[in-house]
C-alpha cells in the first residue's frame, strides 16, 4: 500500500516537473536555473538549454548538514555572487516541480536580493 502511495506521488510530481519545463528554456544570456532539495542539502544550477551545459552552481554541502531557509538564503547569496561574476542579471527560475512556497520561495527572494532579475 505504502509503495503505491509514493509511486503515485513520483507520477504527480514528475508531471508538474514536465509541464513547468514545457514554458521555460533557458539561454546563454539568461539561463534556467533549477532547484534541488532534500532533508540534508539544497542545490542549485544555472542552466543553458540550448547547448546542455551547466554554467554555474551552489549548494550547501560544505556547510550545515541541513536544509532550512536560513541556510538556504547563504546558497542563494553564494550563488548570486556566481552568476555576478559571469555577468549573468537575467534569469529564468525552474522551480523543478516543487510549491513555490517555504525553502524554494526564501531561496528566490534571496537571490533576487542580490540583484538577479526574474
Amino acid at each position: 500500500m505504502r509503495a503505491n502511495l509514493q509511486i503515485r506521488k513520483n507520477l504527480l510530481k514528475d508531471r508538474r516537473k514536465a509541464r513547468i519545463r514545457g514554458k521555460i528554456e533557458g539561454t546563454a544570456t539568461k539561463p534556467r536555473v533549477s532547484v534541488f532539495k532534500s532533508n540534508r542539502y539544497f542545490y542549485a544550477q544555472a542552466i543553458d538549454d540550448i547547448s546542455g551545459t551547466t554554467l554555474a552552481s551552489a549548494n550547501n554541502m560544505s556547510g550545515k548538514k541541513n536544509t532550512t531557509t536560513e541556510n538556504v538564503k547563504d546558497v542563494a547569496n553564494a550563488f548570486g555572487e556566481i552568476l555576478k561574476q559571469k555577468n549573468i542579471t537575467e534569469i529564468v527560475f525552474d522551480r523543478n516541480g516543487y510549491q513555490y512556497h517555504g525553502i524554494v520561495a526564501s531561496f528566490a527572494d534571496a537571490l533576487r536580493e542580490t540583484g538577479i532579475n526574474f
